[in-house]
């Protein structure tokens, strides 16, 4: 059964257009972690998009913080981000 945390994740990211969208559920990873208590998810994100093209990994990452900001820290913990520009292909 999905995570409902992660459905809310990847319905918010496709506000960025993603070309390549995969995000993956490591909450299990981190059980008994103080940031796991109450429910809360952590989540690896790996993300190809266009609107990346030409901006620094910095400003690509506060893109995707920006769409989530509510969520964190509550229900989503942890957030390890890979962004990549579209323009970029698979390096």
């Amino acid at each position: 059964m999905s995570n409902p945390h992660q459905q809310l994740l990847e319905q918010r990211l496709q506000a960025l257009e993603p070309v390549s969208l995969k995000v993956e559920d490591e909450s299990h990873l981190h059980a008994g972690h103080a940031g796991s208590q109450g429910g809360a998810s952590h989540f690896r994100v790996t993300i190809v998009a266009d609107c990346f093209n030409n901006r620094s990994m910095i400003a690509q990452h506060r893109l995707v913080y920006d769409l989530l900001r509510d969520l964190i820290p509550f229900p989503i913990h942890a957030l390890a981000l890979t962004t990549r520009a579209h323009s970029k292909g698979n390096q």
